[in-house]
């Protein structure tokens, strides 16, 4: 064999094992990326299943869809509802229970990758699943509540429910009733951009800063890292985001 075909040789080994190393890198990054997006905040055991026991609700999970009714009479208005980042969806099911049980449906998306951002579910696929809501509104917990804000120019859309979040597409010239709830204790959501993002909502919307509540306690889940203490029990958030939703979105 000669000097330049055994030089040849090495070469190409060298090239083998370095498109290896950097086939198995990448494979090492997208499961650890895969792996991290699919590490949720799971929704409080006892929260859900004495929301699941509440014989005046009925539950249908489908297609990345969480769809929850009242077995009673329905106010034939609904709220398509979006996740904050890696929380699990059923977590915010408790947060609307009462409202649910007195008339409101509700979709909770179960977006991909457990990203609001990252969800492409067609508003329209959520809505079908309750044809007979005249009446729908979006809404949705940090993240989830900027892409609320991202499908709000939907012709079906009446109103915008913002929790612990803001817009950051603008909806100024819209006619939307749009209600931002806040909670004093929030350690992860910065005041400075909430400010700054209200010159994107209409003048007519509504803020309600919730005493006592903090950022996870929107949802049945927590304590979330980086966050403030709360001072508010859980089941006392709940019935100040219930009472304010019932008061200043469901009000036609």
């Amino acid at each position: 064999m000669s000097a330049a075909s055994a030089s040849t040789r090495r070469t190409l080994r060298r090239v083998r094992i370095t498109g290896w190393s950097a086939l198995t890198s990448l494979l090492v990054t997208i499961i650890c990326f895969l792996t991290w997006f699919h590490i949720v905040l799971p929704a409080d055991r006892a929260a859900l299943d004495s929301f699941f026991t509440n014989d005046e609700i009925s539950v249908v999970a489908d297609n990345g869809l969480i769809l929850a009714t009242p077995t009673g009479p329905s106010t034939n208005q609904g709220l398509v509802f979006y996740p904050g980042a890696k929380v699990d969806p059923y977590a915010y099911l408790p947060t609307f229970e009462g409202l649910i049980a007195q008339g409101l449906t509700v979709v909770v998306v179960e977006p991909l990758f457990n990203m609001a951002l990252f969800d492409t579910t067609p508003l329209a696929e959520a809505t079908d699943l309750a044809p007979g809501i005249s009446q729908w509104f979006v809404g949705g917990h940090s993240l989830g509540g900027v892409r609320a804000c991202m499908v709000a120019d939907d012709a079906a859309v009446s109103g915008v429910l913002l929790m612990a979040s803001f817009c950051v597409n603008d909806l100024s010239a819209t006619d939307l009733t749009i209600l931002q709830l806040l909670g004093d204790k929030d350690g992860l959501i910065d005041p400075l951009a909430v400010a700054q993002a209200s010159a994107l909502l209409p003048t007519s919307n509504v803020d309600y800063t919730l005493t006592g509540a903090n950022h996870a306690s929107f949802g049945a889940y927590g304590p979330q890292g980086g966050d403030g203490i709360a001072t508010a029990s859980r089941s006392e958030v709940f019935a100040m985001i219930q009472a304010t939703i019932a008061a200043n979105l469901l009000t036609d």
